[in-house]
């Protein structure tokens, strides 16, 4: 195993966000993860006081979605879920960004949205991710979403739900990272299922890794998973 292998789980979010999955096999999809140090487990909204007791005394974080899975969602809404899951234990917020506004051109209601959310979690020291949906924007579109994440104090920009088009890819990382240019972390997302996909954007410089948890073991364990995000 790589040194780099050796630190995938504390890297790692683990999505548990399929909408099918009953209460119990989230929950152990949880204690699977827990076992594993991984960094978060990002569950559904309705799933948090669940991770919460399940990760309380453990290595792993809570984190969840907001505006999920396509970021149509008033920014309003997205505040109202932002508030409640901070209140319900959530550490870190993943927010899916309205990419029609950005194909719309429309980028100061786009940097206002990620703004008023940003306001709300920083008081509380819980970092805001901006999923992108990079599949389906431009190499333009993807600068301009970034400067928007930027200047609105957004902690991290992410490239993918995991359930909308292609995910992360070498091309899009690298696009993020040149657009990101330090100023901002970035978190690789969708498509993630074996050790060496994982090393080489680590390597690129990404500081996080959205990863399904059905392939998590497998890939912490240096291999290749079968499992979907």
């Amino acid at each position: 195993m790589s040194e780099t292998t050796a630190i995938l789980p504390r890297v790692i979010d683990a999505a548990i966000l399929k909408p099918h999955f009953s209460r119990e096999e989230v929950r152990e999809q949880i204690r699977r993860m827990i076992q594993l140090s991984v960094y978060s487990v990002c569950v559904r909204p309705w799933d948090l006081p669940d991770a919460v007791k399940l990760c309380r005394g453990t290595q792993t974080l809570v984190s969840t979605v907001i505006g999920f899975p396509h970021g149509t969602h008033t920014a309003d809404t997205k505040l109202v879920e932002a508030t409640s899951a901070i209140s319900a234990g959530a550490r870190e917020l993943d927010m899916v960004v309205n990419y029609g506004m950005i194909r719309s051109g429309l980028l100061s209601e786009v940097q206002q949205e990620i703004a008023r959310l940003a306001m709300v979690c920083r008081p509380s020291g819980v970092p805001l991710k901006v999923i992108f949906e990079t599949s389906q924007l431009s190499i333009e579109e993807i600068q301009n979403a970034t400067e928007c994440a930027v200047a609105a104090g957004a902690d991290f920009i992410k490239s993918s739900t995991g359930f909308t088009g292609e995910g992360a890819t070498p091309e899009i990382i690298h696009t993020m990272l040149e657009a990101a240019n330090g100023r901002i972390q970035v978190k690789a997302s969708g498509g993630i299922r074996d050790a060496k996909t994982a090393e080489q954007y680590l390597s690129m410089g990404v500081t996080r890794l959205g990863v399904g948890a059905g392939s998590v073991a497998d890939i912490c364990a240096g291999g290749t998973a079968d499992a979907t995000y």
